[in-house]
């Protein structure tokens, strides 16, 4: 029976691959910084059906997925995980505590958003947040306003982009300037109006992934892959993570949710990278960030 790729997971601080194997359960393959990574797609990319408080419905037609998706999920499938959640709005009576957070990626990119108490730094990793901190808890609906109303005041974006995370992951500042400038904006954060009653606030305290995602020599990255096909093989020695992207030794990064869908087997003989890849430009090529109403 096969085992198919459920893109990564961050277990106590970790990355791992996720696999899934119908009528098997899941299971994960811890990495590590240094190994070797090698492996080539197999068969046709499927929908991984729908996941929910810790158990996956497999997809009841077995609906193939495009290879450029990013998500690993047929259309029906979505739908019906969209139908509860509250990252869509649709599970507002969720009894459970929620924090808000202020997340720090690079010079000009923050954002504001809220995650289950019981995650933990679970979504900041997810993410690729290089810095961050907790704004406040309390209920769910407490949680939302909240992060609405720093959005507005703050001119902070709902997300940030991953091509722009990624791009600038090798030429970030030192962690005392990161520290220094989160706490800043927890503070402006803090200081206004209209907090909901029910909220907590927290204290800042600013911590930083640069360990965790293995940042401290990091390459800058040079391509990214851009779908993965049947057949295709992705070779190289694995040196960093954050979020969802891989980052390899030769300057590749692998955003894991292409991967997730397939089964993934190791290749025969030596193998090498034979997959779409987009030239990432040099940081000197960019512009540099803005972001009203922060810097």
């Amino acid at each position: 029976m096969s085992w198919w790729c459920t893109g990564i997971r961050w277990n106590d601080g970790r990355p791992a691959i996720g696999w899934y194997g119908e009528g098997r359960g899941e299971r994960a393959s811890v990495l590590a910084y240094g190994q070797r990574l090698a492996f080539v797609a197999r068969t046709e990319r499927r929908c991984l059906g729908v996941r929910r408080a810790g158990k996956r419905t497999p997809c009841p037609t077995g609906a193939t997925v495009p290879g450029r998706a990013g998500n690993a999920q047929c259309p029906e499938c979505a739908r019906l995980d969209r139908s509860f959640s509250v990252a869509a709005d649709t599970n507002a009576a969720d009894p459970r505590t929620y924090r808000v957070y202020l997340a720090w990626f690079g010079p000009g990119m923050v954002k504001v958003g809220i995650t289950a108490e019981e995650r933990g730094s679970a979504r900041l990793l997810e993410q690729g947040a290089v810095a961050w901190t907790w704004l406040g808890r309390g209920p769910l609906m407490a949680t939302r306003r909240t992060e609405e109303l720093l959005r507005a005041a703050l001119g902070v974006p709902d997300r940030i982009a991953y091509a722009r995370k990624r791009a600038v992951r090798a030429h970030l500042p030192a962690a005392s300037d990161r520290a220094r400038e989160v706490a800043e904006l927890h503070a402006r954060a803090a200081a206004l109006p209209g907090w909901p009653e029910s909220l907590e606030r927290v204290k800042c305290e600013v911590a930083d992934h640069a360990e965790p995602f293995g940042l401290d020599g990091l390459p800058a990255p040079v391509g990214v892959i851009t779908e993965m096909v049947p057949g295709g093989a992705v070779a190289g020695r694995l040196v960093g993570a954050a979020g969802p992207d891989l980052h390899l030794a030769d300057g590749l990064v692998v955003d894991t949710r292409l991967l997730a869908g397939w089964e993934l087997a190791a290749p025969e003989g030596e193998a090498v990278t034979t997959l779409p890849v987009a030239v990432i430009p040099p940081a000197a090529a960019r512009p540099p960030a803005e972001q009203d109403g922060l810097f």
